[in-house]
């Protein structure tokens, strides 16, 4: 494990694997961990580098929080790497990736749904203050569950608790749920811009099973995007990049062939 000092001193800590041109994998909810069904699919041609989003895992955080310090945070990382890299994120790693890219030189964009909210949803989004009314009565596992109830279910699922027993990261999400809140309540605030001036090729992944509300979204940040390509997976949602990581890694690889990023 490696450590950088993000823009505002918080310490951001990363891993990497692998040798080859550097692939900075930026995650969504829960740590870096997220990403270990994928490391071996791409270790043997790349450095895949893989930080923690400040708060989470081993790296620290500020006395205050708004996405502009998440991308500060991604940025540092990005900097710290040997040549321009390829950013994959996914979820909230995926609008990371879009945003440093608008400024920073970096080789492609790879984002499985993007956690930009658009459209007649934002504007009625109130999962942030659901979760911290459950928080102010201590009921943090409520709280955890209304976030995976709608971010990874869209708010469509009969029996969340059967879905969470049999679902490997749970319970220890729950340790996230206030970051998770803080994070929910920034992106209900944050406006996707008509243009997202990335000077980069991008692949825009989404699931048909996923919430509709990303499956919005990612459309949208197509529309903005000028150099970007949308692809639409059968049979898998929100969680794509773990529950196939190979039919993921695969056309990711396709991408950075044909656009000659991976060289």
């Amino acid at each position: 494990m490696q450590t950088i000092t993000s823009a505002d001193g918080t310490s951001i800590a990363y891993e990497t694997d692998g040798d080859g041109p550097p692939l900075v994998l930026l995650h969504g909810g829960g740590t870096r961990s997220y990403w270990e069904p994928l490391v071996p699919r791409f270790a043997d041609d790349f450095t895949v580098v893989r930080p923690d989003r400040r708060g989470r895992g081993d790296s620290g955080d500020g006395d205050e929080y708004d996405i502009g310090r998440e991308i500060e945070d991604a940025r540092a990382v990005v900097d710290a790497v040997a040549s321009d890299p390829i950013l994959f994120g996914h979820s909230f790693g995926g609008l990371q990736a879009i945003e440093v890219a608008r400024d920073a030189s970096v080789q492609a964009i790879v984002a499985y749904e993007p956690a930009y909210l658009v459209g007649e949803y934002r504007t009625q989004a109130d999962l942030a203050s659901r979760m911290q009314a459950q928080l102010e009565n201590g009921n943090r596992r409520e709280a955890m569950k209304l976030h995976f109830e709608e971010v990874i279910h869209g708010g469509e699922i009969d029996d969340i608790d059967g879905w969470l027993e049999e679902w490997p990261a749970w319970p220890e999400y729950v340790e996230h749920v206030e970051n998770a809140a803080r994070m929910d309540r920034a992106l209900e605030d944050h406006r996707l811009p008509e243009t997202l001036d990335a000077d980069a090729p991008a692949l825009l992944l989404t699931g048909n099973e996923g919430p509709s509300h990303l499956r919005e979204s990612v459309r949208a940040v197509h529309d903005a995007l000028p150099e970007s390509r949308l692809l639409e997976f059968d049979g898998i949602g929100h969680l794509g990049p773990t529950e196939t990581p190979e039919r993921i890694a695969t056309e990711v690889r396709r991408f950075l062939e044909e656009t000659g990023a991976a060289n």
